[in-house]
């Protein structure tokens, strides 16, 4: 068993307010996060940790906001160094944010930071929705990719939907990818999480349903294109 970080940021820590306050503290709230993780053993914060997760203006991100979250991400990356932490970009779905839905725009921002300890971490989910397939995307994270959500288009168990698995694992293994295979699901028992998630039907039989189907069909695939 192992322990990673996981981090959907709040309005009140959002690195790209136009407020200095808010992203100062921000700033200091991720470090803690830091701190916490590498306490606990992990190597990893993933997640939407450059923006406020459901911040949405009603237009494009602009230029400033995105200049603040490279600035906070590099004093946020440099301070994890010490700790061994890397911080893997999320993009996520427009219904989610209007930030980071791509992604070729992690990539941008993760080289815009410019820190060795920067990554990009990818979801199947999101990806179903915003990018035009799945093998394309991940090929061209290449050795960037820190982390990946392996989740069925409904949050399903991964198998039973149409996200192409073939094309995810062929690119996988084309980049050479050997961290965590994550199955991210919830169910409507989990009240706060599923009302994040939007999570409002049985999608699974249950949570353990999710997890031991799943499992047994992500350890097909690798076995399959990783050889073990």
């Amino acid at each position: 068993m192992g322990c990673l970080g996981s981090v959907g940021l709040s309005t009140e820590h959002d690195l790209t307010s136009s407020n200095e306050e808010t992203r100062r503290g921000g700033i200091e709230w991720m470090k803690r996060c830091v701190e916490v993780t590498s306490e606990l053993g992990g190597d990893a914060i993933n997640g939407v940790v450059y923006t406020a997760w459901g911040k949405i203006t009603g237009k494009s991100r602009t230029e400033t906001e995105w200049q603040h979250s490279v600035e906070a991400l590099r004093e946020i990356c440099q301070y994890a160094r010490d700790y061994g932490v890397t911080l893997g970009l999320e993009p996520v779905n427009r219904f989610e944010t209007y930030f980071l839905n791509t992604a070729a725009d992690a990539v941008r921002l993760a080289k815009d930071v410019a820190e060795p300890n920067v990554k990009v971490h990818l979801d199947t989910f999101h990806m179903n929705i915003e990018e035009k397939d799945f093998y394309q995307p991940i090929k061209d994270v290449g050795h960037l990719l820190w982390h990946m959500h392996c989740c069925e288009n409904d949050r399903g168990v991964p198998g039973t939907g149409h996200v192409d698995w073939d094309g995810v694992f062929q690119a996988l293994s084309e980049v050479g990818y050997d961290r965590w295979l994550v199955i991210e699901s919830f169910t409507p028992e989990m009240e706060k999480m599923a009302a994040s998630t939007a999570i409002w039907r049985k999608i699974a039989p249950s949570a353990d349903a999710i997890a031991s189907q799943g499992l047994k069909f992500l350890k097909g695939k690798a076995a399959e294109y990783f050889g073990k």
